[in-house]
């Protein structure tokens, strides 16, 4: 039996493993060793998606968190080699665009072990955003390069990387097709939607957090829109810190951040999403919400272009006018533009038949 080992971080990671691991087992063609780096490493971050969506326990936990890039990113290769030399596996899998993926496409190439990226073939074309690096190196090292969309096979083909893509759609459908029935019996907190109609919203990334202005003006969109529709705001750990550094309480529905059955019994029930994170952007289309992104930039440019998502960066009235334009007419949503939920199979598949 072949060996697979599945290098996870951040939450995100976790949601898409969930489903690939799932296909693993029942499979039976591969067995699978997770190496957790710690990248996102407390318990609302990392331990209770394990819990909730019955991830197999991670073999290796890293503990590598807190630092700048390049130091998280070399201990990470430093010790994800070690463990490589160690299990002597088939293949590595690394899922998106973060430290720990690059870290685990770099030590499985150095040691001439072939590498599977799920995800791959996505570009912002902002070289500012440290996940865009990760992506572009992470898929010039890559054997087999899993892309969820068209647009992510394109993109690959304009760089000249053809050999081993493999267009899949995206495990995050399969993750949502999966768990959606479940979620209202598995959810702690909201068993029941808060309230009739209100608005989800999450702000995590960097540029946002760490720029006093663009934070400022993020919350208050939300708080001006929260005046006409009820807003809840799970908050990362970073974005609370900041937010307590800048003596800025919101005027909304602040929460600590959410288990996987809560955010998504949340998320199934509200009217709109704002947002600057990449997965939660596609989930709110697999769930026909529309979405208002405080990005210049994304990697789903099909969904800005199919009118259910709105570019808006970080002004206050961009915000607002683009969550009331959506209040006033909902989006049109197309079907199908990420899979029909069976990309988890076609991963597994496409790295049995693979001839190395």
């Amino acid at each position: 039996m072949k060996k697979i080992v599945t290098i996870i971080g951040a939450r995100p990671q976790f949601v898409k493993a969930a489903v690939v691991s799932r296909a693993i087992l029942q499979g039976k063609d591969f067995t699978e060793v997770i190496i957790h780096t710690g990248q996102h490493h407390d318990f609302t971050m990392s331990d209770i998606f394990f819990e909730e969506m019955e991830i197999p326990k991670p073999k290796y936990n890293l503990e590598i968190s807190g630092l700048r890039h390049g130091a998280m990113t070399g201990r990470m290769l430093e010790k994800i080699e070690e463990i490589l030399l160690l299990e002597k596996p088939n293949w590595v899998l690394v899922y998106g665009d973060t430290n720990s993926t690059l870290a685990g496409a770099l030590a499985a190439t150095k040691l001439h072990i072939p590498v599977s990226h799920v995800e791959a073939g996505l570009r912002s074309f902002n070289m500012q955003m440290p996940e865009e690096i990760n992506r572009i190196l992470t898929d010039r090292v890559s054997s087999l390069l899993f892309c969820p969309t068209h647009t992510a096979v394109k993109n690959l083909k304009s760089e000249g990387i053809e050999k081993g893509v493999v267009r899949t759609g995206d495990v995050m459908a399969d993750a949502l097709f999966y768990y959606q029935n479940l979620a209202p019996q598995r959810a702690k907190i909201f068993k029941t939607p808060p309230v009739e109609k209100f608005a989800l919203a999450t702000i995590h990334r960097a540029e946002n957090t760490d720029d006093i202005e663009r934070l400022k003006s993020i919350i208050f969109g939300l708080e001006k829109l929260n005046l006409e529709l009820p807003v809840f705001l799970p908050l990362h750990p970073r974005t609370r810190v900041k937010l307590k550094e800048l003596g800025i309480i919101p005027k909304l529905q602040t929460l600590e951040p959410l288990g996987y059955y809560d955010m998504l019994q949340l998320l199934l029930n509200c009217s709109l999403v704002l947002t600057d994170s990449g997965g939660l952007q596609k989930e709110a289309y697999l769930c026909k919400k529309p979405c208002v992104t405080f990005r210049d930039e994304t990697e789903w440019v099909e969904l800005v272009k199919s009118g259910v998502n709105k570019l808006v960066g970080t002004r206050t009235d961009s915000i607002t006018n683009a969550a009331f334009e959506f209040i006033e007419r909902g989006p049109f949503f197309t079907e199908g533009l990420y899979g029909n939920g069976h990309a988890s199979v076609q991963i597994i598949q496409a790295m049995l038949d693979y001839q190395i």
